[in-house]
């Protein structure tokens, strides 16, 4: 029987723990969303990185198929 209280104490922890995080989470993002230069800041900054990715990961070869263009 205490095995089972201890099990139930322990799940109840986790759950109260997980609830309180995600909680505490969304409040934060929903204060920065709040923020138009943030939001703006943030889309740019993945845009910049995703260009980056975008231009490391090519070969030198154009997308048109004229050859290597550097």
């Amino acid at each position: 029987m205490t095995t089972v209280l201890v099990t139930l104490a322990v799940v109840a922890v986790v759950v109260a723990t997980v609830v309180g995080y995600v909680s505490w989470r969304d409040r934060r993002r929903r204060a920065t969303e709040e923020d138009p230069a943030v939001v703006r800041a943030a889309r740019g900054e993945q845009h910049r990185q995703a260009a980056e990715r975008a231009h490391v990961q090519h070969d030198g070869w154009n997308n048109g198929g004229h050859g290597f263009t550097g």
